[in-house]
């Protein structure tokens, strides 16, 4: 099998408008037997987004459309590829229930999905991590240091893997060292090997999988997979699932480096 599982869709309201036929034609030119559209689910309606645009997840009213839309191309695709219909769904600590309403509704609609953590919460305020770099040195400000947003991150990865989301929920959790995206935005050097080693022990403990994640490689303030490349390393000696993703939002960047994680 060769699965890109971390895709998004013109239903991205951050994204492009490159169509479903151009990502699945791609990934049908470059030998991929499967293809897992993960569009950023709806947030919660009475959480506030941080960000400026208020567009980290997706419309609600377009999420029965977008299932329609990929049930419709998994027929026609059928001889050509497996694609699979998913979301990358939010962690957002204190909006558990709300998360699992969500899944015990939609989660019918679903057969791959990824649970990530964007969001961290301090002191009452929500600030999303990976929006920019100056978003996140002043959140470091309010929280402390730097070291200290990265305690807290690892912190709430954990209880999202630990989180009750009911039976629908992500079983493959999304690019745990996401904290790492500006890590060159800055000259703090930290050292949280024991806390991603820690993540993905309970990962393998309780029976989830890795988003291998090679975006973060294109970041300029990043320049490394999520997890690292020791990390893959690790999470193979200890038999924890992974599954490439390229967490593309533009056809351009499907598949982005898979060659150079998976080398030929």
């Amino acid at each position: 099998m060769k699965c890109d599982g971390h895709v998004h869709s013109p239903y991205c309201p951050h994204g492009t408008s490159d169509s479903f036929k151009q990502y699945i034609e791609k990934a049908i030119s470059h030998d991929f037997t499967d293809i897992s559209f993960t569009e950023h689910a709806p947030l919660p309606l009475n959480f506030v987004d941080p960000t400026p645009q208020q567009d980290s997840g997706m419309n609600p009213e377009f999420l029965m459309p977008y299932f329609e839309d990929l049930q419709r191309l998994q027929k026609e695709y059928a001889q050509d590829i497996r694609i699979h219909i998913g979301l990358e769904v939010d962690y957002i600590q204190g909006f558990e229930q709300e998360t699992r309403q969500f899944l015990d509704t939609y989660g019918h609609f679903l057969d791959d999905s990824i649970l990530s953590v964007h969001f961290l919460q301090w002191d009452n305020i929500f600030e999303c991590i990976d929006f920019s770099p100056e978003s996140f040195m002043a959140f470091a400000k309010k929280v402390g240091s730097i070291e200290q947003v990265y305690n807290l991150y690892y912190d709430t990865v954990l209880q999202s893997i630990k989180a009750d989301l009911g039976q629908y929920k992500p079983k493959r959790i999304g690019h745990p060292s996401l904290i790492h995206k500006f890590q060159l935005a800055h000259t703090v050097k930290i050292d949280d090997s024991a806390q991603i080693r820690k993540v993905l022990d309970v990962m393998k403990k309780e029976g989830y999988e890795l988003d291998l994640n090679s975006a973060g490689l294109s970041k300029t303030y990043c320049q490394e997979t999520y997890p690292p490349f020791s990390f893959i390393d690790y999470s193979k000696s200890i038999g924890l699932p992974m599954v490439f993703g390229s967490d593309a939002h533009t056809v351009a960047d499907l598949h982005q480096h898979f060659n150079v994680i998976y080398p030929k």
